[in-house]
């Protein structure tokens, strides 16, 4: 074969659409969705940390064969758009509160259940128990796939009184966070208002809202203490735990080689500790945030939690069971971690 065939040749392979595909397939690019501020891999808000841990690590142990692009603060779409489009396929990651999407699978509401996790030890014992597991599989099949385990506590940050019993909610427009929480809420006679978490400053800046219950890390990163002249802390007990998982599309892991599939879930699972640390790191740390602003800062104790918990009882409880079998089962399964 002469040298000017040889090229030939060559140049015609590489210009393939057989062989373009097979240098693409070296790597797959995945892109994570958050609605929380963006940072860096050591500062900022620790979900946005650790979405970019997770990037780098997964990229180091694939040796290259996936990357990441990351999208915080809504950047790639809306907020609850997201768990929706994991289930479709056109999203392939994303950390979000599960509970947004109890509109649309109602069994997800079970993540933030009021009074149901009522510590970390409780809720990080989800995931090897049986509810963890019946949780997994109903959400396998909605086209779900959990890589991280997250739980946070949350608190109220209020634009008057602290929020402390039941009844100091009464005539006030509160956020939630969830179906459940809002029937607890209208039970000790607040009004309800519904909206993500990155929505809340405007709404209490504005006066629509004169409440907001959410994570302590929330209460920091999206800057409360600007707008808030109280704080109840979720660090001496809560009724408030949010199930704020690292998800991916099971479309998108499906695709995926089984090695590749094992390193997401390897790097997943290791990153939880760092989750549970940094948001009981958050939990003190919202404290001294808003004492500085000048914020009254008050705590719940265990009586006051069993309070909101009976509540909660026989009202969000009650409601979610009777939503269909599996959120029937899944209440149960989870009554038994108590």
């Amino acid at each position: 074969m002469t040298v000017m065939t040889r090229r030939t040749v060559l140049a015609a392979l590489a210009s393939s659409p057989l062989w373009m595909h097979n240098a693409w397939a070296q790597t797959t690019s995945l892109k994570i969705s958050h609605q929380f501020p963006g940072g860096t891999i050591n500062e900022g808000d620790f979900r946005d940390r650790l979405c970019r841990m997770f990037a780098q690590e997964v990229e180091k142990r694939s040796k290259g064969a996936l990357k990441f692009a990351i999208y915080p603060g809504s950047s790639l779409m809306k907020t609850n758009a997201q768990f929706s489009a994991m289930r479709k396929g056109a999203l392939d990651l994303s950390l979000v509160p599960l509970s947004y999407a109890g509109g649309e699978v109602p069994e997800v509401n079970i993540g933030l259940m009021p009074g149901l996790v009522t510590s970390y030890e409780q809720g990080y014992g989800w995931k090897n128990a049986e509810v963890g597991k019946e949780l997994a599989r109903i959400l396998g099949e909605k086209g779900i796939v959990v890589l991280s385990w997250i739980w946070q506590a949350g608190g109220v940050a209020s634009r008057s009184k602290p929020i402390i019993e039941p009844e100091d909610v009464r005539g006030m427009k509160v956020r939630g966070g969830s179906r459940e929480m809002d029937l607890i809420l209208k039970e000790a006679g607040a009004a309800v208002v519904t909206l993500p978490s990155n929505e809340i400053y405007a709404a209490m800046q504005t006066g629509a809202m004169d409440a907001a219950l959410t994570s302590s890390t929330s209460l920091i990163s999206f800057r409360l203490e600007e707008v808030s002249k109280a704080l109840t802390t979720g660090r001496g007990g809560a009724y408030w735990f949010m199930f704020e998982p690292l998800m991916m599309s099971k479309a998108a892991y499906d695709r995926l080689p089984k090695d590749q599939q094992a390193i997401l879930m390897a790097v997943g699972g290791e990153l939880e500790a760092f989750a549970r640390k940094s948001a009981q790191a958050d939990d003190s740390a919202v404290a001294a945030v808003y004492q500085k602003a000048g914020a009254k800062v008050v705590d719940l104790n265990a009586t006051t939690v069993k309070k909101w918990q009976a509540i909660a009882r026989t009202t969000a409880w009650k409601d979610y069971r009777e939503k269909n079998a599996n959120c029937a089962k899944l209440l149960a399964l989870a009554e038994k971690t108590l």
